[in-house]
């Protein structure tokens, strides 16, 4: 999408943007094709062709825990978090025993 985004912003078809980046214009409709998964040189090139030019930046994603809950979990006395791990427990349990008896 972002090469055939770019190259119609530029107002070119297909055929003028493959001779542009010295390609054909079957490789330029491969590209532009959802799925396709260029390299990123490929995309570059091909962005560069049509006038326009690949930034790549990077930014801290999401964190892997939930930050929230383990500030649940710290507030909690010993006793609370040893019961909450009881429950924890007793509910994969009966999960388990569930699915034993569905499967026969």
């Amino acid at each position: 999408m972002l090469i055939r985004d770019a190259r119609r912003e530029a107002g070119l078809t297909q055929a003028a943007l493959a001779a542009r980046a010295g390609t054909t214009q079957t490789a330029i409709a491969r590209l532009e094709r959802p799925g396709s998964n260029p390299r990123f040189a490929t995309l570059e090139r091909m962005l560069a062709a049509s006038g326009h030019r690949l930034r790549a930046e990077s930014a801290p994603g999401p964190p892997d825990e939930d930050e929230s809950l383990i500030a649940t979990h710290v507030r909690m006395t010993p006793a609370e978090r040893a019961s909450y791990h009881d429950a924890g427990y007793e509910n994969l349990r009966q999960m388990i025993t569930r699915a034993r008896r569905v499967d026969g």
